[in-house]
């Protein structure tokens, strides 16, 4: 028993420590294997994280990226245009602009009777928009409306709850001044691209880049750059014009058409010093913020559009050339007394007769008969040639969009009266401003300058982007004949000229006038009606310190030149003296009455 006993403690032990062996090697072998499993999956953790980290980091980065950021496009704001002063002309201001979505539109018919007429179109033309449109989800309705239609509609919208419809925001270009300087700024079209004057010539500054930018996102996808449109801008322009000046021209020129019954007028100041345009105006007009209230014929520039034959005027660059080619002497004496002289096929008659005149007299009293005879004399390749230094014939390069050359032919194709027609301002076309450009170089010396009218452009932080100087073109006569010219211009606004209508109170002033025959279109022949008036002169006469022109079309109840336009340069140019505080270089006024003159 005791044996027996003995071997079942001792097989029992046996089969304890095997059994403890079996344990024991089960939980090894367990061990191991989970051990091979978080080895394994830390391998693949560790696998996924190199083919993320390196081989996958692009595609992600930029998956992410776009998750949380977006790109958005920015049409920048339209840079202001501002006058010398830094007055300003044309800003920005922010409207209303319509949209619809047609794809939740339910009644077509019943939104266009009520929306209609509060935008100013047909219900027809509005409803089939809307059903052709059927499946998009925008479209424009009414573009940058004013305040009034915006708040009618507002109030719609409101009172239906109207969902299918809706505002954006958009910029608009405005024009403080209305009419005043039109011409020269110009305007935009709906989308606020330049279509006329300085608005479409520096179009590709004023209109700016458009600029791509990144906006940040939070985790609901709300925008984080609120406002980053506000820092896209286009340039700004400074001009050469003075918004006070401007406004008396346009004032006076205004004054004339409706005092002489005028089909139209211009006027336009210049500095001569340096081709700065001071002023330009015209008549008739529109303003700029009603663009389509107004025609072409309103919105044209006659300032450089318009040709026209520059009669009288004209004489100053014969007399300019006879001089400086020493041809003529100051006291030289010329008999017009017969009152017109015989030229091949036909005569050149005087306007009023004269007797035995000196050369200055002959520019002084305007004798048609005197300027043709010296016309004679410099011979026709001088003339033109002295006619081409003066710019005629070409474009003066102003900075204007529609700028025309005028009409000047070659001498080969001149007929034997065009050398004598010519020095009297016939059988040539001319734009007003390039007869001032012309009077200009007699002004300050002899110097032919290019005229312009931006003279910087600067962004929007106020960096200049581009500066314009005055740029001399050609030397055109000595500074000695300029002189004599300027004496000479002198006397033709004293007592026994034709301009005494244009002498300035307590400043002397030197120019000259212009009557010219219109063409009768329907007969091709000089109309014995219609008639250009002009004067072009400038102030202090010794010192000049701007030029002017007055050019008025078509005027009734009178047509000279000293009748006519002259009154208007004297207004002018009294009111821009006392304007830019010109002392007075003496007391006594050189005003008379005198009868008609050219």
């Amino acid at each position: 028993m005791r044996n027996k006993r003995k071997i079942l403690i001792e097989g029992k032990k046996l089969w304890d420590e095997d059994f403890e062996g079996i344990q024991l090697a089960k939980s090894k072998k367990r061990f191991i294997i989970i051990r091979t499993i978080i080895f394994f999956c830390f391998f693949v953790v560790f696998v996924r994280l190199i083919v993320l980290m390196v081989f996958d980091h692009e595609m992600l980065s930029q998956k992410a990226e776009k998750q949380y950021q977006s790109t958005k496009i920015l049409k920048a704001k339209r840079g202001s245009i501002w006058d010398r002063e830094m007055r300003p002309l044309a800003v920005n201001i922010e409207t209303d602009s319509l949209y619809a979505v047609p794809s939740q539109i339910g009644d077509t018919k019943k939104l266009s009777s009520q929306l209609a007429p509060l935008i100013n179109v047909s219900v027809e033309k509005l409803n089939e928009k809307f059903l052709s449109k059927k499946d998009k989800s925008f479209i424009w309705l009414a573009r940058r409306m004013d305040e009034e239609t915006s708040q009618k509609v507002d109030k719609l919208k409101n009172d239906l709850k109207l969902k299918e419809i809706d505002f954006l925001t958009e910029t608009k270009r405005f024009y403080p001044n209305g009419h005043v300087a039109a011409h020269i700024i110009g305007y935009t079209n709906i989308d606020n691209e330049g279509l006329n004057g300085i608005e479409l010539k520096y179009d590709k500054y004023i209109k700016g880049k458009v600029k791509k930018v990144d906006i940040g996102k939070d985790a609901r996808g709300n925008s984080l750059s609120e406002g980053t449109e506000d820092n896209v801008h286009g340039d700004n322009l400074i001009l050469t014009i003075d918004g006070n000046i401007q406004n008396i021209v346009e004032r006076e020129i205004e004054n004339a058409v409706e005092t002489w019954e005028a089909e139209a007028a211009v006027a336009i100041m210049m500095d001569p010093n340096t081709g700065e345009i001071i002023a330009m105006a015209n008549r008739p007009t529109y303003d700029p913020n009603a663009v389509g209230d107004s025609d072409a014929d309103k919105r044209r520039n006659r300032a450089i559009t318009d040709v026209y034959e520059p009669g009288s005027t004209f004489k100053a660059f014969v007399a300019s050339a006879a001089i400086e080619e020493k041809i003529v002497s100051l006291n030289e004496k010329f008999d017009v007394s017969r009152g017109f002289i015989k030229i091949p096929g036909g005569i050149i008659r005087e306007d009023h007769r004269h007797g035995v005149l000196t050369f200055t007299e002959v520019i002084q009293k305007s004798s048609n008969v005197g300027a043709a005879t010296i016309g004679i004399r410099l011979g026709k390749e001088r003339f033109y040639n002295y006619v081409k230094k003066f710019g005629f014939g070409d474009k003066t390069g102003v900075d204007l969009i529609g700028e025309v050359r005028g009409l000047l032919r070659d001498p080969q194709h001149w007929s034997g009266r065009s050398l004598p027609s010519m020095a009297i301002g016939q059988e040539i076309a001319v734009t007003p401003l390039q007869v001032l450009r012309a009077y200009s170089a007699i002004a300050n010396g002899g110097k032919l300058m290019k005229p312009y009218i931006v003279s910087e452009i600067i962004s929007q932080s106020g960096e200049s982007v581009k500066k314009f100087s005055p740029e001399m073109e050609k030397k055109v006569i000595s500074e000695n004949t300029a002189r004599t010219m300027r004496g000479i211009l002198k006397t033709v606004v004293e007592e026994g000229g034709t301009a005494q209508r244009a002498s300035i109170m307590g400043n002397l002033a030197a120019g000259k006038t212009g009557t010219a025959q219109m063409i009768d279109p329907k007969t091709g022949r000089y109309s014995k009606d219609n008639y250009v008036s002009s004067f072009v002169g400038f102030v202090p006469a010794d010192n000049p310190k701007f030029a002017l022109i007055v050019v008025v079309y078509k005027p009734r109840g009178a047509r000279y030149g000293g009748v006519v336009a002259a009154p208007v340069f004297k207004k002018i140019v009294e009111n821009t003296l006392v304007y830019l505080n010109v002392p007075m270089e003496k007391e006594q006024n050189y005003v008379y009455l005198v009868s008609n003159s050219n």
